[in-house]
């Protein structure tokens, strides 16, 4: 990132005592623009925010640089403290504000070498709000969208590689959500239901951690149903792909219980996996 979060503020310091008279007590991070701030140059108030951002007050700091962008629009300090406000907000964790900032910054220095932080930053906003499985998934599919966009822009940059760790991780998450959610029908014998949330596991989300589980899953499911061949092709791919993991050994014990072999049968959706990704056949 081109802006220092942690250069010495020296001889800023006597400006930012100035500032601090001239502002006053300005109340929980809702601020009206002080005339008095008109009276200083777009570098300290641009350096009051940074002093800001060091004493841990994002709000403030956020409120000091969205400043240089409204009375210096049009100087080298604005376009900085456009990113800093992103920056500030975020630590501040009030996202939809820095998405905003971010946003414009994008919009407005698309070449600019701060735009990969600043699609770095968008992307977060969205990340960083990704809560527990059981929330709606919304955030995380704009989350996903937001961070392959750092890693299809800007490949070459600081960002991509963290931004690509990030989307595995969300793209994790969807898979737990699936999972959960069969599982809650798995567990109420509502086996087509819970079959139809493992086979998007399976097949969408065929690289996260969540695969073995599904096809294990999957056994249990069909078995359920009597579907016999469904359940052994489902075993016997999690047995090719996943032999030392429990959940085969599970699946194992439950189709050997009822005299059947983990073992590619039919013509079903299963069937087409287990050609596809043991055999190597696509047609």
């Amino acid at each position: 990132m081109a802006v220092s979060m942690s250069r010495k503020l020296g001889s800023v310091l006597l400006a930012s005592t100035l500032l601090l008279s001239a502002c006053g007590d300005r109340g929980a991070g809702l601020f009206a623009p002080d005339p008095e701030l008109e009276n200083f140059t777009a570098r300290q108030i641009y350096e009051r925010g940074e002093y800001e951002i060091e004493n841990r007050a994002p709000d403030d700091a956020a409120f000091y640089f969205s400043e240089v962008e409204r009375l210096y629009p049009y100087s080298d300090y604005a376009k900085r403290a456009l990113i800093m406000q992103a920056y500030a907000y975020h630590l501040d964790k009030d996202y939809e504000n820095s998405r905003s900032a971010a946003q414009r910054f994008i919009d407005f220095y698309p070449v600019d070498d701060d735009a990969a932080y600043a699609q770095y930053l968008l992307a977060l906003s969205y990340y960083d709000q990704i809560d527990e499985v059981g929330r709606d998934q919304g955030l995380t599919f704009q989350a996903l969208q937001a961070l392959r966009a750092v890693i299809e822009t800007y490949p070459d940059s600081e960002y991509a590689r963290s931004s690509v760790l990030k989307f595995e991780l969300a793209f994790d998450h969807l898979a737990a959500k699936e999972m959960e959610i069969g599982r809650y029908y798995l567990k109420r014998d509502n086996y087509a239901a819970s079959i139809n949330r493992f086979r998007v596991v399976v097949e969408d989300f065929e690289t996260t951690t969540h695969t073995p589980e599904a096809l294990h899953r999957l056994v249990e499911a069909y078995l359920s149903l009597g579907l016999t061949e469904e359940a052994q092709t489902a075993g016997a791919i999690l047995g090719h792909n996943f032999r030392s993991t429990e959940w085969y050994e599970d699946s194992y014990r439950l189709l050997t219980g009822q005299g059947l072999e983990p073992k590619a049968r039919g013509n079903g959706w299963l069937a087409s996996i287990y050609r596809q990704t043991v055999k190597g056949k696509w047609l």
